[in-house]
């Protein structure tokens, strides 16, 4: 639908939102369809992924056009329209998509579920199967009241779960069981219900079989990822109680890359279930406010719905939303012992670091004790070659005939050497100080 301008009398119309059409028709995307009694129904869900429901979308158009129909609009998320005496409701989900075959007095009389669901299923050979079948039902509504005593000859009694609405119009029945053909029997007994609420009912009860079994699907990812968690957690306590022993470096680093790869475990199949665990929460709420839309009442010795799927849906429930507290919790202990050990490896290494640099200070005194020994014997050598070479300069003077002691003059000549190879040392030493600081 194209985003519409809101008009304020003569004035410029209001730009609305681009999401608002989109916004407001939510609350009409799937409304409740008249249903008149006795109708025969059968529901079928496909999950589908990301580039499924186009192709599916594609194939319901080519049915549309070939029975004279307009094609559903891009985009659309639901469609109902009747073709051959059928009614066709197909509604498009996030991770399903779902047909709904509404059948006529032919398939709706006589005994109940007869014809067989298989032999009435053929239209859905029409279109092209979205994804893998999760959901098949079949349901069946009827007006006559006493055929709702026939539930033990329909149902299987140790599963059978009946209830009445609120004002008790209606009651409905199943065993949440397939039969040997693969439904799921619904029985709807219409006892004073109009069009409007029967089409109101009998969606609601498709949807809670839908979303039921949508919700049990978290199940076996929790009990895939059960061992693996219980895994993780044995060796936690293991890492944990050697951490308390270790007191080596490279001990510690190893329990360190052990604790990473646990945590990274963790993680990655934290991520993957991430999504089904948050969807079994999700549809298991919308089975209990479709329960309590309802209003059940209770009918006869047979357990509600609700009653029945506390019992047994609940524990399954349980189970996953247990693995998942198991999988946030085991990854909040993994992050904590990790820090907690990164820190001992931490400090480790600052002691390391300390006893390194202590020593490299002790090993510089000592450089610098040597260093002063060796400037010490570098004077008195350079001093010792040049006072000899003063002696040298006497004697050949002395030997030409000048007045000259070489002995006194090589005695006076000492200090004065010294004294001048002293001072050349130390300023050489000095400048090259300044210019390491300078470097530095």
């Amino acid at each position: 639908m194209a985003t519409k301008d809101v008009k304020i009398g003569d004035g410029a119309p209001l730009k609305v939102h681009p999401l608002r059409d989109a916004v407001l028709g939510e609350l009409h995307a799937r409304p409740f369809t008249p249903i008149e009694t006795p109708k025969r129904v059968l529901h079928f869900g496909f999950l589908t992924d990301a580039a499924q429901p186009q192709a599916d979308r594609e194939a319901l158009a080519k049915l549309c056009v070939a029975h004279g129909l307009s094609a559903p609009p891009p985009g659309a998320k639901h469609l109902r329209f009747a073709f051959d005496g059928l009614v066709l409701r197909w509604e498009c989900h996030a991770e399903f998509t779902t047909y709904t075959w509404e059948f006529g007095r032919g398939a709706a009389g006589g005994k109940l579920f007869e014809p067989p669901a298989c032999t009435l299923a053929g239209p859905m050979g029409l279109v092209q199967q979205p994804g893998p079948l999760l959901v098949a039902v079949d349901l069946h509504l009827v007006a006559d009241p006493d055929k709702s005593g026939a539930l033990e000859h329909v149902f299987d009694r140790a599963s059978l779960a009946a209830a009445e609405n609120s004002d008790g119009t209606a009651l409905f029945a199943t065993d949440f069981q397939p039969d040997q053909d693969g439904f799921v029997r619904v029985l709807v007994a219409n006892r004073g219900l109009d069009t409007e609420r029967a089409g109101a009912l009998v969606q609601r009860v498709l949807e809670l079989e839908t979303y039921r079994t949508l919700a049990l699907l978290g199940l076996p990812e929790a009990q895939k990822l059960a061992p693996a968690i219980d895994r993780i957690e044995k060796r936690l306590a293991e890492v944990t109680d050697t951490m308390r022993q270790t007191t080596g470096l490279s001990d510690n680093h190893r329990l360190l890359d052990e604790l990473i790869g646990l945590a990274a475990d963790v993680e990655a199949d934290t991520a993957k279930s991430q999504f089904r665990f948050g969807a079994t929460r999700a549809y298991n709420d919308i089975v209990r406010l479709r329960l309590e839309t309802i209003g059940e009442r209770k009918a006869g010795i047979y357990p509600t719905w609700t009653s029945f799927l506390a019992r047994r849906m609940a524990p399954a429930m349980r189970t996953s939303f247990t693995i998942e507290e198991r999988q946030a919790n085991l990854s909040r202990k993994l992050a904590r012992a990790a820090n907690l050990l990164r820190t001992r490896v931490d400090v480790a290494v600052e002691e390391q670091n300390r006893d390194l640099l202590t020593m490299l200070n002790d090993r510089g005194r000592m450089q610098l004790r040597l260093q002063q020994t060796v400037e010490g014997l570098s004077v008195a050598a350079i001093s010792y070659y040049l006072v000899g070479l003063v002696n040298y300069l006497l004697r050949g003077a002395h030997d030409a005939g000048y007045p000259v002691d070489p002995t006194i003059g090589t005695a006076i000549s000492v200090p004065i050497v010294v004294v001048l190879v002293a001072f050349i040392v130390r300023r050489i030493r000095r400048r090259y100080r300044e210019q390491v600081k300078a470097d530095i």
